[in-house]
């Protein structure tokens, strides 16, 4: 009795998820599954449902969302306390780095980690997971007495983030019909802007405040909200159907590893996880290159102030953002490769031409124009992946392939950097435009083409 007067209480105060609900973390066959079938055959039709499916949709977009704006607060925060936090416990340059350094090493783990438990015990479950050991150890960075100890503490927080792309973007591709896949992926890569962007709003009038202990803190925050909002949220009920039977479920038990082995289960699906890779390699790369060196580059050729170099930074920001939105619309109306080779000559094209641009407006104009293309692929990697492999392994080839380029992507400021001392900026920027080059090369002969397909 009680849990079909919970069903009647969920559909009366109009979540219309009571199937998912009763599916999601149940086993077929249990009483609260036939139950929640049950409850599903008493729904008003077709509109009802269709209601029902679209007002899920918008939730399990909203999470994805307000998980990868949580990525990109924390990353942007931490860059803007370095100076305060090594002040406070007597940091050199190398360990302040190590800072920047081990919270992405923990997030290229955790997001593989995480991605494998996402495909075996679900989406919203595991994303729950991710927050709540953020939000732990964000919380003790705050009260770190030690480098050592800050060290630890990010490291392990950064495990946390690093789930919240590839699962959230497996989690909305599940939920969105396919006309429109790309576009909500796209919504999800516009939350790292979102929380980059409230950061570099945030911060420098909090930090003088509260100090940098308080700013962990803050972080804290937008985790607790995002955890709320996940445990409300059923899991997708096209992966309940697909992954949560007793069959499935006993098989992954006994090697759930196996996700894995589907990220080169043929030949052919090899390849297309190379392809993949260079990808999100390369995208990771410029982003990464540039946003990091571009200040500087303005500030030693052109004596750009610090107030200029943020400005050019919001202008960039702001093209990144026109670029994610742009590309899922492209990306669902002309293709995945179509849209994805476009951004790559585009990419290509811009930096180059960036590279001989001098007059401040142009600069301020041309950054714009750049971050359209640099980081506009952002936006299609989520439909992209998960049309290209089943739903068993869908997260883990998420968060695997995409982590693994960004720990390649994570060596662009370096090789931009040794290049720029060595040969100067020209040079540095052409060779990022001949990077994309690459990419153009793996996307036409290693991706293939599935625009709007039927999820398997």
């Amino acid at each position: 009795m009680p849990p079909l007067f919970f069903g009647v209480i969920v559909r009366i105060r109009g979540a219309d998820y009571t199937r998912a609900t009763f599916a999601g973390p149940c086993r077929a066959g249990s009483r609260h599954y036939l139950i929640g079938l049950l409850m599903s055959t008493l729904s008003s039709g077709p509109r009802a449902d269709a209601a029902a499916q679209r007002a899920y949709s918008r939730q399990a977009l909203l999470a994805a969302v307000l998980g990868y704006a949580m990525d990109g607060f924390d990353l942007l925060i931490l860059g803007f306390m370095l100076p305060a936090i090594a002040a406070d416990l007597h940091l050199g340059p190398a360990q302040g780095g190590a800072l920047v350094t081990w919270t992405l090493v923990g997030a290229v783990l955790g997001g593989i980690g995480f991605g494998i438990l996402s495909d075996r015990y679900g989406r919203v479950r595991v994303l729950s997971w991710t927050i709540l050991l953020f939000a732990v150890f964000t919380g003790l960075c705050a009260i770190a007495r030690s480098f050592d100890a800050l060290l630890v503490y990010r490291t392990l927080a950064g495990v946390g983030l690093g789930g919240e792309f590839g699962i959230g973007m497996a989690l909305v591709a599940e939920a969105w019909p396919a006309a429109y896949r790309a576009r909500a992926s796209s919504y999800v890569g516009l939350g790292w802007q979102a929380g980059v962007l409230s950061a570099a709003l945030l911060t420098p009038a909090l930090l003088p405040l509260i100090g940098w202990r308080g700013m962990f803190a803050v972080g804290v925050l937008p985790a607790v909200v995002a955890f709320v909002f996940r445990r409300r949220l059923a899991e997708p009920e096209w992966f309940v159907q697909r992954a949560l039977t007793p069959s499935a479920t006993e098989g992954r038990t006994q090697a759930w590893l196996s996700t894995l082995r589907d990220l080169c289960a043929t030949p052919r699906t090899t390849l297309t996880s190379i392809g993949v890779i260079i990808l999100c390699s390369v995208q990771n790369f410029g982003y990464y290159g540039l946003m990091i060196w571009m200040p500087s580059y303005l500030s030693q050729r052109f004596a750009y102030s610090l107030t200029k170099s943020g400005l050019w930074t919001a202008a960039t920001v702001a093209g990144m953002a026109l670029g994610i939105t742009l590309f899922g619309w492209c990306a669902d109306r002309y293709g995945r490769k179509p849209a994805f080779v476009g951004y790559q000559l585009g990419a290509a094209l811009m930096v180059f031409v960036y590279a001989h641009l001098s007059g401040p407006l142009a600069l301020l104009l041309g950054g714009a124009v750049m971050g359209v293309f640099v980081n506009g692929m952002l936006g299609g990697y989520g439909a992209l992946i998960s049309e290209l492999y089943p739903t068993r392994a869908r997260a883990t080839a998420q968060n695997v392939l995409f982590n693994l380029g960004r720990a390649v992507g994570g060596f662009g400021p370096l090789v931009i950097g040794a290049v720029a001392a060595r040969h100067g900026f020209t040079a540095a920027l052409g060779l990022l435009a001949g990077i994309y080059g690459v990419d153009v090369l793996a996307t036409l002969c290693l991706i293939p083409e599935r625009r709007a397909a039927a999820l398997n």
